[in-house]
């Protein structure tokens, strides 16, 4: 009985950190992990509490966007979208793969724009934008598998949303492609190639 009632207030607890981080992935831009460290602080909980998976921020990523911006959060990802077709097509020799909000369709004019590139030599995207001469600024972001990967964050102006936008444009080898695309719990492809994010657009996707 006792083990009974402390698994319902773990999952009450999950619920109502998941609810926090969604607000703070929609609200403020956040990726799942660091909202969902935020929302333990937010609450006032241990470090240690057990946190809930990303398929439960997810689901209620979209029950926020459901409750408090339907009305305009289609419009702002389709232009998000459009955004990041622009610079799949510039970046087109480096297998760009779109990911994060604007892929899975919960972005928000909150949210970055993240687009993977898959490159035979790394500085070559680099040596691209110089080409192009488009500013950009490099970081050290966090990878696909926790590594640390080199992102070359690019501003946008966003014409749907009459904002600038960042472009974050990480940059990886070209064998960690094949792993890049191993699809999660629930089936899903965590990012899509040029072809497949214009499906989604056509087809009006989440």
């Amino acid at each position: 009985m006792q083990n009974a009632v402390m698994d319902m207030r773990s999952t009450d607890l999950k619920s109502e950190i998941a609810a926090s981080a969604a607000r703070l992935v929609v609200e403020d831009g956040l990726e799942y992990g660091p909202a969902k460290r935020q929302a333990v602080h937010i609450l006032g909980l241990p470090a240690r509490t057990a946190l809930p998976d990303n398929e439960d921020i997810e689901d209620a990523v979209f029950e926020h966007i459901a409750v408090f911006c339907a009305d305009t959060q289609r419009q702002e990802l389709a232009a998000l979208r459009a955004l990041a077709v622009r610079w799949m097509e510039r970046m087109a020799a480096f297998r760009p793969h779109l990911t994060s909000a604007v892929w899975r369709g919960s972005a928000t004019r909150r949210s970055d724009i993240v687009i993977d590139l898959f490159c035979d030599d790394c500085k070559s995207a680099e040596l691209a934008l110089i080409d192009m001469r488009v500013r950009y600024q490099a970081h050290t972001v966090g990878g696909m598998r926790g590594e640390t990967v080199e992102a070359l964050i690019v501003m946008d102006h966003c014409p749907g949303i009459d904002g600038r936008v960042p472009v974050h444009l990480r940059v990886y080898d070209l064998d960690q492609l094949r792993g890049a695309l191993r699809t999660d719990a629930r089936g899903r492809t965590p990012r899509g190639d040029l072809n497949a994010l214009r499906h989604r657009m056509e087809t009006q996707q989440p």
